[in-house]
Order: structure tokens, then sequence, then C-alpha cells
């Protein structure tokens, strides 16, 4: 059971669920296949045993990240969590949400992730990047604050 799962209300139902993107493991394959040219020749084997190290801890925090974010909207509130031993969660009744931004570079086009910031009332606003499909998660967001107006 997930942390959007334990934390539901009485009569709150799951309507949208996503997660971050693949994407975040990016830079760790890209630190890895960097290094591999280095170990053709034995002067630059040094620079790959440097690099080596760099995408496994990149890789391990990405598989953290990666695994501890979930992000869902319910029929009442929006609830976000990322984190696993710095834990930031974020729980904001539809009706509290003045906006959602959605922000996606070339890449995240292409890929179909980027960065959502939630406008809440009172001018708090919280920005989480890296989201799989974030014009979806903005569009049912929108459809649940419709429809309880």
């Amino acid at each position: 059971m997930n942390y959007i799962e334990k934390n539901l209300m009485a009569g709150e139902n799951i309507v949208y669920q996503t997660k971050l993107h693949w994407a975040v493991f990016l830079w760790p394959v890209f630190f890895f296949l960097i290094s591999i040219p280095f170990f053709i020749n034995a002067d630059t084997a040094i620079i790959g045993v440097f690099l080596i190290p760099i995408a496994i801890i990149a890789g391990i925090s990405s598989f953290i990240k990666y695994s501890t974010s979930e992000f869902g909207i319910t029929n009442r509130r929006v609830i976000v969590k990322t984190g696993l031993i710095r834990r930031n969660s974020l729980e904001v009744l539809l009706n509290k949400i003045e906006g959602i931004q959605v922000n996606q570079g070339i890449l995240g086009r292409i890929l179909n992730y980027g960065s959502i910031t939630i406008s809440g009332t009172g001018g708090t606003k919280d920005p989480f990047h890296g989201i799989t499909n974030p014009l979806d998660f903005r569009k049912t967001a929108q459809q649940m604050i419709a429809s309880i107006q």
C-alpha cells in the first residue's frame, strides 16, 4: 500500500495517479556511457574509474527518488509525496487550488514529462519536477475542481 492509499479520507477515491518519468535516469546512464571510452587506453582509465562511482551514486539517488515519489488526485484533494528519509508531502484540497502550471522543455515535450507547480490560496506555490504526463495531471485536476464547484 502506497502513501496516497494510506492517507485517504473516508469516502475519498483515487482518480488519477502518476510517478516520476524514467528520464530521471538519464544522467546516471550518461556518466556510465561517458566512462566506457576511457577504459580503452590504460593512461586514461583513471578518468573512467572516477566516472563509474559518480554514475553509480547518481543511479542510486535517481532510483530512490523514482521509487519514493507519488503524485495523485482524489475526488477531494491533490496529494504529492517525495523522498524517503527527507520526506516532502503536499495535500491540498481541490477547492483551495488556484492553478496548476505545467513547464516542459523540448526533451520533456518529446518524452512527455515536465514540472508542475501547484498554486494554492494564500500564495503558496509548490513545484514538482520530472513528472510523467504533466498535462494529464493538470487536466484531471481541473476536471475534478470543476466537478466540485
